[in-house]
């Protein structure tokens, strides 16, 4: 196997703490990375990871695991990095059940545990290179596929390889050149695929929550998390839709958002929720042409089926 070669790695780091900071960097320098920043606020970090054309973050969690993690699966969602594909590893001190969870549902790529050594920070480094994860998008997920082999056969969302610049320059060696042109093509495709595997899904989970919203009554336990829910759904579609060609789906973001301030304020609930029914059916329409009405409907009457059974259940416990 070829070696690796990381002089031309972009890399960050991230950490409040100046001691912990200089042993990362210390690694980094050891395995060949000359093109390292530190940085060691929060603000700082957000503003390396959206301007500067990053290959790899490490970032720690310590403190404001939540913070930190919450701006990873920003990232991860394309809102705020020109690549949202970046390989992320996450320092910790302590490994609890909670910062594993956050870790795990934000997207990044890796959780290394404190103190490390330099020849595991390596071999961490080098999985990420030859053996990268394969992404996934969901609704509420953009990241690595951690599902089980059982699970992933009967999931409807597909693996794709992420673009990974750190791969280009430290084992594939390409000049400038050549990586800004591979980047940039890989990079497209892979924002498309983005975006559009994050409308239909979102679009259908507008669709989920309607039908849902039918078994609601007002001032039910629920009612006003599910509307904030399906406002925020709405504009993030209208979001995306003015970034694509999918810019007539913005009218029908525009009646969800106006039915759930129907819904919000008490007002017709009959006609609210006939408007949000039509504009839902209709959006998701937009984003899936090869669809007929009647697989649509089949699909989402059996999301909805499974999410009251399992409601049922959880009463019943």
């Amino acid at each position: 196997m070829a070696r690796l070669s990381y002089d031309s790695v972009e890399a960050l780091i991230y950490d409040p703490v100046s001691a912990n900071r200089t042993a990362t960097r210390a690694a980094l320098y050891a395995l060949g990375f000359r093109r390292t920043e530190s940085v060691s606020t929060f603000d700082a970090f957000l503003e390396a990871i959206q301007n500067n054309p990053l290959d790899i973050v490490l970032c720690e969690a310590q403190g404001a695991g939540e913070e930190l993690c919450g701006a990873i699966q920003q990232l991860r969602q394309g809102s705020a990095s020109a690549n949202p594909f970046i390989v992320i590893i996450v320092t910790a001190w302590e490994k609890s059940t909670g910062l594993i969870n956050q870790v795990v549902n934000s997207g990044a790529d890796d959780l290394l545990l404190r103190p490390f050594s330099t020849a595991l920070l390596g071999q961490r480094i080098e999985a990420h290179i030859e053996r990268r994860k394969g992404f996934v998008i969901t609704t509420d997920y953009v990241g690595p596929d951690r599902r089980q082999s059982q699970m992933r056969s009967a999931s409807a969302a597909e693996t794709f390889d992420p673009p990974n610049s750190l791969k280009m320059k430290a084992k594939d060696k390409l000049s400038s050149d050549a990586i800004a042109k591979r980047l940039d093509a890989e990079l497209k495709v892979a924002r498309d695929r983005l975006r559009l595997e994050k409308l239909k899904r979102d679009s259908f989970q507008v669709c989920i929550l309607w039908r849902l919203m039918q078994d609601q009554r007002p001032g039910m336990a629920g009612v006003s998390v599910d509307l904030e829910k399906l406002s925020g759904l709405a504009r993030s579609i209208e979001r995306r839709c003015r970034e694509s060609e999918y810019d007539s789906a913005v009218e029908w973001c525009d009646s969800v958002m106006a039915a759930a301030e129907g819904l919000e304020l008490g007002v017709d609930r009959n006609a609210s929720m006939h408007l949000l029914g039509h504009a839902a059916l209709e959006m998701h329409q937009i984003f899936q042409p090869d669809q007929s009405a009647a697989d649509r409907i089949a699909e989402i009457d059996a999301t909805v089926a499974i999410i009251r059974a399992r409601n049922q259940t959880a009463i019943a416990s």
